[in-house]
């Protein structure tokens, strides 16, 4: 997982009929705080993990990056195994979050992660199901058939914890799941997802869960665009405003800014259109004070209630605070 603090200049648009959509990233910090002063890590051995859970889980924290510097320290877990041997954790009577801590110690480890794949299962089913169709272009006669069928579920779930080797305590624990179930037949081509494949798209999925539980993370959310005139445009203003929209679909939101700007003086800042459209760019940009004051210009301007630009006010003011609590925690 590759981030940079510097977000927010992805978008990908959606046309509706009715309004354009289009999708911000935005930097949050990670949703256990107590975690993030906590970046030398070790991982050690899930029990029953024939999934490779810990070395994924291991290889996520490696790869997490923020400034373009790895976020996290990440512990040789060889060299765990090797002075759990020489120490003689395991018959030494100790519970394991007393082994954590006093390895921890020894390997300069500010945090340890563990925990225990708890079930890992697949279930398929054999069944038989009608099936009718037409043998005339008027459907008057029908032919009736059988075929065979199967449905496969698959699921796997981990226990995670993560300990905080200096004050002893466990500031994470959660199980978290993956299952899905699929349905083939033999009149189909589509067939079920292999099984080994699945578990590990699902200790994948898991693994990345938790990273993202502990370190700052991007997160994407669906904008809509204003793209009807809110005053009295000419026709030119009016394919101002629409090539600006254009440009957001085609991610060019320099070109977008330079239109929106261009509408907004233009309707001398009378159009909470113009100027709402043109906060949603500075957004886009990682301009949050920028847009918050156009939203605040948006609001003034409105007569009646739009749904957008008050969910634009509750949204700049969440990003901005979010923001400023992630760029904290990849500070220190």
């Amino acid at each position: 997982m590759h981030l940079k603090t510097i977000a927010l200049l992805s978008m990908t648009a959606l046309v509706t009929a009715c309004s354009t959509t289009t999708k911000i990233q935005y930097l949050e910090p990670s949703e256990i705080p107590h975690a993030s002063n906590l970046k030398q890590i070790a991982v050690n051995d899930f029990k029953d993990d024939s999934v490779g859970l810990t070395g994924i889980i291991e290889s996520k924290l490696n790869q997490t990056t923020l400034n373009d510097k790895p976020y996290f320290t990440v512990l040789n877990r060889k060299n765990i195994q090797q002075l759990l041997n020489e120490q003689k954790f395991q018959h030494s009577g100790l519970t394991q979050e007393q082994k954590s801590v006093q390895l921890g110690e020894l390997i300069g480890a500010q945090a340890f992660v563990t925990g225990e794949v708890t079930s890992q299962s697949y279930q398929d089913r054999r069944f038989k199901k009608e099936r009718s169709e037409c043998i005339d272009k008027k459907c008057k006669e029908m032919k009736h058939y059988t075929v065979r069928c199967m449905s496969r579920t698959v699921s796997l779930s981990a226990n995670i914890q993560m300990l905080e080797v200096e004050s002893s305590q466990i500031i994470y624990s959660d199980n978290l799941s993956r299952s899905d179930s699929w349905e083939s037949c033999s009149d189909r081509s589509y067939q079920v997802p292999d099984i080994s494949a699945t578990w590990q798209s699902y200790a994948n999925s898991i693994a990345s869960e938790f990273v993202n539980k502990i370190s700052p993370s991007y997160v994407y959310k669906s904008i809509t665009l204003l793209d009807e005139p809110d005053i009295k445009y000419s026709d030119l203003q009016e394919d101002t405003l629409e090539n600006g929209i254009d440009f957001v679909e085609a991610g060019r939101l320099d070109k977008a800014e330079a239109l929106f700007s261009q509408l907004l003086f233009e309707t001398q800042s009378l159009s909470y259109a113009a100027s709402y459209n043109l906060g949603v760019v500075k957004e886009a940009q990682g301009e949050y004070q920028e847009a918050k004051r156009l939203y605040l210009l948006s609001d003034q301007l409105q007569r009646e209630p739009v749904e957008e630009i008050n969910q634009a006010l509750i949204r700049i003011d969440q990003a901005i605070l979010k923001h400023q609590q992630a760029m904290i925690e990849i500070e220190q």
